[in-house]
């Protein structure tokens, strides 16, 4: 068993996933966040839209209708709870995932994301296999 892949023995490893096509929107005013999501989701085979805050995604967010979108909770300006909440009240996206993005992970928090209709709470620093583990598992429940 030593010499077998583990794809042929019905093993998953979420940094071989190919979720090619996904449309990925990543919301976070951190640079470092936006950048290293970006890496992940694009070795994954994602088309990724970055933006740097919450007014920055709402224009972008018509031109490239992403399959999932990932927010920071704590942005200036327009933070994300506002933000997820402005975006699942238009009809168009009512059914897109929203995952919030957080260093915290109280009870409070996760509570306050599903209060503004987030689909998924996902804490900072994230893996690559726990970034990518979400949106397979987003957008397979959207199929």
């Amino acid at each position: 068993m030593d010499n077998i892949p583990i794809e042929e023995w019905g093993g998953h490893v979420a940094g071989s996933q190919n979720l090619s096509g996904i449309k990925v929107m990543v919301i976070d005013d951190s640079n470092t966040i936006r950048r290293s999501a970006e890496i992940f989701l694009k070795q994954a085979g994602c088309e990724v839209i970055l933006a740097e805050d919450g007014f920055d995604a709402l224009s972008k967010i018509t031109d490239h209708l992403p399959d999932i979108i990932f927010v920071d909770v704590m942005m200036p300006r327009l933070d994300g709870y506002q933000t997820c909440s402005l975006i699942k009240k238009n009809p168009r996206y009512q059914v897109t995932p929203v995952v919030m993005l957080s260093s915290k992970d109280g009870l409070f928090d996760r509570a306050r994301g599903r209060m503004v209709g987030s689909d998924e709470y996902l804490t900072k620093p994230f893996t690559k296999d726990s970034l990518l583990n979400v949106v397979a598992d987003r957008v397979k429940r959207a199929v």
